[in-house]
């Protein structure tokens, strides 16, 4: 994957260092200098750039990017206004660190739901999430196994449990299925919403839109999201 990091501080470096290890192409953006020379050689790309300038964000390939991680730590204002103009000049997928309850928040505001907290989550677990190419979210439960929310197969749609034999060869446990349902408020407007279905039954019937939550090895995720965009 090519994944674009802006912000080369300690746990920003740690992430670049930790996926170029496991294969990808990473691009880390800094506006110091110092750091910047500390790991071009180590990293596919650094780049020397004040991310809060919208006109410096031509020099980036941020269309070409499948992932980017927005771990600036010193500045919590450079953090939210870098998060926005990724936000308005792109469409990937950011996973963007927060420094407080409030940025928190405003990233939820903005529509960013993949906030990291470093000094509750390592560089390394984070590659092993961002590794899981077509997952949507994951709970790293340790080295081997983890819990992620993976869109259904072709395969599956319009199909009970019991009537799929397909998805035993991924040997992995279904837990539940997040669905899309429409609901009314009190004053009459309509909003789609995500509901988890409880425990699924034999006759549990998979749709298109469906989000599996699965429980199993790390491998076999990998094997199932192979060919999912």
């Amino acid at each position: 994957m090519k994944i674009i990091i802006f912000g080369l501080g300690n746990f920003g470096m740690s992430l670049a260092l930790s996926l170029t290890e496991t294969g990808n192409e990473v691009i880390g953006v800094d506006k110091q200098m110092d750091k910047v020379n500390l790991i071009k050689d180590k990293i596919s790309h650094a780049i020397c750039m004040d991310s809060t300038n919208e006109l410096a964000y031509e020099a980036l390939p941020l269309k070409d990017a499948d992932k980017i991680v927005v771990a600036i730590g010193e500045n919590e204002g450079a953090a939210i206004i870098t998060t926005a103009i990724i936000k308005k000049l792109s469409n990937v997928k950011i996973i963007s660190r927060a420094l407080s309850p409030i940025h928190d928040t405003v990233l939820e505001a903005m529509g960013i739901y993949s906030i990291i907290h470093p000094e509750q989550e390592s560089a390394d677990r984070l590659t092993k999430q961002i590794n899981f190419k077509t997952t949507l979210e994951n709970y790293q439960l340790d080295n081997n196994y983890t819990i992620s929310e993976v869109k259904s197969k072709p395969e599956f749609h319009g199909k009970t449990l019991y009537e799929l034999n397909t998805i035993d060869k991924y040997h992995l446990n279904l837990v539940t299925i997040i669905r899309k349902k429409e609901k009314t408020n009190l004053i009459g407007k309509k909003s789609i919403v995500k509901e988890t279905i409880g425990l699924p039954t034999p006759e549990t019937v998979i749709y298109e839109d469906d989000i599996l939550v699965v429980f199993g090895d790390n491998k076999n995720i990998s094997i199932y999201c192979e060919g999912q965009d």
